[in-house]
């Protein structure tokens, strides 16, 4: 449900912006959604006997090196209609609109082997020629029994199960005697 409304408040706020914009707002927002990690600044957000000015105050604070009126006014708004906790989802939500507006992308390879930086490579170059984008891949060592390549922002999600492969093989094989 954040995301919705993070998505209506973004679009509002991206209106005739330019990608330079875009990367400030996504970078500001983004070192505001980690002050949601701080339990006493949620607890100061959250807590209704803390009045609306001085919770704008603060966040205009954070805010500041932006000096742009229209993220003041964003923050103001914000903090007017009560939607301070949706900042998080806001963060997420410019990051994914930059990395669409760049086709630049991250995922993640996860596997129970080691697999090296070439292959790594290839398979974001692969994947990077196929989808008009460029694609960064990270390995993660997982249980996984098999290779599982995962870009999610793209909605890509490939994998490999050996014990899958195995089962396959079996039935063909049992269907052909």
């Amino acid at each position: 449900m954040e995301e919705l409304i993070a998505k209506r408040y973004i679009k509002a706020l991206l209106v005739d912006s330019d990608i330079n914009f875009v990367k400030d707002v996504a970078v500001l927002f983004q070192s505001l959604a980690q002050s949601f990690n701080d339990k006493k600044f949620i607890n100061v957000m959250m807590n209704s006997e803390v009045s609306k000015a001085d919770k704008a105050s603060l966040l205009l604070d954070i805010v500041k090196p932006a000096a742009s009126q229209k993220v003041n006014n964003f923050v103001q708004l914000l903090v007017e209609n009560k939607r301070i906790a949706i900042i998080p989802a806001i963060a997420e939500e410019l990051r994914k609109n930059l990395a669409n507006m760049e086709k630049t992308y991250s995922g993640v390879v996860l596997s129970d082997t080691e697999i090296s930086a070439n292959v790594l490579e290839d398979l974001s170059n692969g994947l990077s020629k196929k989808y008009d984008s460029k694609i960064l891949l990270a390995f993660e060592k997982t249980d996984f029994n098999g290779i599982k390549v995962e870009v999610n922002d793209l909605g890509i999600e490939i994998d490999f199960s050996k014990d899958r492969i195995n089962h396959q093989l079996i039935e063909h094989i049992t269907k052909a005697i």
